[in-house]
C-alpha cells in the first residue's frame, strides 16, 4: 500500500465507461468480530458516448465533466443527509484515450474516441521507426489500432501541452494536479512493462516530447485535494482527497475479482470483455506477441496478462439499431427466445475490428456469417444467440491461449462486469470452455475502485486476497456448471 493515509468515512467512485457513468458512494462496515463488508450506492447514473465533431468522433468533455459534478454534488448531499463525511473520490474509466491540455491547464479539443479512426491511418509510419517485435517487448501490449501512441502519432502539435488520459483529466480538472496513473499508463503503448516508467526509446523514436505525460502515480496514492470552485459546487470539502485508484477501468474490476485461490482467469464483460489471467511478470516472448496478448499493470504490480475480445457493444449496438427502426427490443425477452435454439449455430469473429464502429450492427453481422458460408435468419433471437456463442467460443479460445503462453493453469473462470447478469452467456461460457464459471460482482470496477480508496484511508488492510475476501463476503454469486462441452473450429 502506497501513499498518504486519510481518514475513514466514505469513499465516492467516479465510474464511467464507453456507453454510461455512474457516481456510487461506497462504505466499509463491520469489525473484528462480526467481519467487515463493503456496500455501494448508486447516487447518480447518466449516457455517455461519442459526438460526430469536425469529420471525427470525440467524447465530450465538457458534458461529461459537468456529470462528474452532478455525481459529486449528490454524494456530497445523500453523505450530509446521513451525517457522514466523503473522504476520497478515485475515478476509473476506459483506457487509451486523451486530451491534450497547454500550460494554463486549458482543453486544446475535445478529445478523440478510440472509435475513430484516425489511429489506423498511423500504424504503418508508427511501426517504420518501432519494429512491431522490440515495441511489444518493450511495452508487452497488444496491438490495437487505436491504441495511445497510433493516436498520438497523428496529432500535429504537441509542443506546449501535456496528454492527460480520461481519468487523469477528470482528477486534474478536480484538483489541479497532473499526474498519470500506472494501470493506464500501461496501455499507452509508451509504457515499459518491466521498469514500470515511460519508455523514453519509444518518445524519442516517435519524436514525441519527452514531458508529454505527466509523472507515473500508483493506486493509492493521493492526487491531490479539491480545487475551491469545485468544493464550492459540489458541496464537498476542500480537504477531500482525490486518490488514484486502478485508474483503468478493467485493473478495478479485476481488483475486485472475488477468487479463493490463485489458479483462476477472468472475463471483464461489458462493451468489451476483458479475457485473461493475473501473473507477477509480464510474458514479453514473441509467441506472446503473435498472438496479440497484451499486459497490463493491474493493482498492486500484478500483471493483467489478457486479450480484447469483442464485448457486449455487439448486442447494445443490435438493440439500438432494432429500437431505431421501430422494433424495440426488451433484453429479457430477447435472451429467452435465444436460450430456445439449438447449439451449434453460426458464429462470427467477435474481435473483427469491423464490428468496431457504430453502425447497423444486425446487418453486419448477417453479413459475416454470409461471409464465412453459412446464413443467419433475420429473427433477432438469432442474431443474439450468434453474438452469444461468439464470445463464448472466443473466451474459450482465448483463455486456452492465455494458459498456454502463461503457463498458468486455471480451474475456474470469474465473469465480472455487466456481462455477469447475462445468464445465456455464463451458461455458454461454461460450456465452451468446460470450466465452472463464477458470475459476479456486477458492480467489480467501482467496489475495486473503493477498495483501493478505502485501503489508501486505513478503513482495510491486506493485499489484494484481503479485498478479494472482503468482496466475496459481500455480495452474492452465481455458479454455472458446464452442460455441453463444445470447442470452436
Amino acid at each position: 500500500m502506497s501513499g498518504k493515509a486519510i481518514d475513514g468515512g466514505l469513499f465516492a467512485a467516479v465510474d464511467i465507461g464507453a456507453s454510461s457513468g455512474r457516481v456510487m458512494l461506497g462504505r466499509v462496515t463491520g469489525g473484528p468480530a462480526s467481519g467487515k463488508t463493503v456496500s455501494l450506492e448508486t447516487v447518480h447514473r447518466f449516457p455517455n458516448g461519442v459526438v460526430e465533431l469536425d469529420g471525427g468522433l470525440h467524447w465530450d468533455f465538457e458534458a461529461l465533466f459537468d456529470e462528474v459534478l452532478t455525481g459529486l454534488a449528490a454524494a456530497a448531499e445523500t453523505a450530509a443527509a446521513s451525517g457522514e463525511r466523503i473522504a476520497s473520490i478515485g475515478i476509473d474509466t476506459w483506457a487509451v484515450d486523451y486530451g491534450l491540455v497547454d500550460a494554463s491547464g486549458a482543453l486544446r479539443t475535445q478529445p478523440f474516441s478510440y472509435r475513430d479512426e484516425r489511429g489506423r491511418t498511423a500504424v504503418a509510419d508508427v511501426h517504420k521507426v518501432l519494429d512491431p517485435a522490440r515495441l511489444y517487448a518493450t511495452t508487452g501490449l497488444q496491438f490495437l489500432q487505436f491504441n495511445t501512441l497510433y493516436q498520438l502519432a497523428t496529432e500535429r502539435e504537441l509542443r506546449g501541452v501535456q496528454a492527460l488520459l480520461i481519468p487523469d483529466l477528470i482528477a486534474f480538472t478536480l484538483t489541479g494536479q497532473r499526474r498519470t496513473e500506472a494501470t493506464n499508463a500501461s496501455t499507452t503503448g509508451l509504457f515499459d512493462a518491466v521498469a514500470g516508467e515511460w519508455a523514453t526509446e519509444s518518445f524519442k523514436a516517435l519524436g514525441l516530447p519527452k514531458n508529454l505525460f505527466p509523472a507515473i502515480i500508483q493506486p493509492g496514492e493521493t492526487v491531490g485535494t479539491l480545487l475551491p470552485e469545485i468544493a464550492a459546487r459540489t458541496g464537498l470539502a476542500a480537504e477531500t482527497a482525490v486518490v488514484a485508484v486502478g485508474s483503468h477501468d478493467t485493473a478495478s474490476a479485476v481488483a475486485a475479482v472475488p477468487a479463493r485461490q490463485e489458479d483462476f482467469a477472468y472475463i471483464s464483460s461489458g462493451t468489451w470483455s476483458l479475457v485473461g489471467v493475473e501473473l507477477d511478470n509480464p510474458v514479453l516472448d514473441e509467441s506472446s506477441r503473435l498472438a496479440n496478448f497484451t499486459n497490463e499493470r493491474g493493482v498492486d504490480g500484478t500483471v493483467r496478462y489478457l486479450r480484447n475480445v469483442g464485448g457486449l457493444w455487439l448486442l447494445s449496438e443490435c438493440q439500438r439499431t432494432w429500437a431505431a427502426e421501430g422494433h424495440r427490443q426488451e433484453l429479457a425477452a430477447l435472451l429467452e427466445s435465444a436460450a430456445a435454439l439449438p447449439a451449434g449455430g453460426p458464429q462470427i469473429n467477435a474481435e473483427d475490428p469491423a464490428f468496431i464502429a457504430p453502425d447497423n450492427m444486425p446487418d453486419r453481422i448477417r453479413a459475416a456469417v454470409r461471409a464465412g458460408g453459412a446464413v443467419l435468419p433475420d429473427r433477432p433471437a438469432a442474431v443474439v444467440r450468434c453474438i452469444l456463442d461468439s464470445l463464448a467460443a472466443a473466451y474459450a479460445r482465448t483463455l486456452a491461449r492465455a494458459e498456454e503462453l502463461s503457463g498458468k493453469k486455471t480451474s475456474v473462470v470469474h465473469i465480472v462486469g455487466g456481462g455477469s447478469q447475462n445468464r445465456l452467456l455464463c451458461q455458454l461460457t461454461a460450456d465452451a470452455t468446460g470450466k465452472t464459471v463464477v458470475a459476479g460482482p456486477v458492480e467489480a470496477t467501482a467496489l475495486g475502485n473503493v477498495l483501493v480508496q478505502a485501503r489508501a484511508a486505513g478503513a482495510v488492510s491486506g493485499g489484494l486476497s484481503e479485498l478479494r475476501a472482503l468482496v466475496r463476503a459481500s455480495v452474492g454469486l452465481e455458479s454455472y456448471e458446464p452442460k455441453l462441452v463444445f470447442h470452436s473450429p
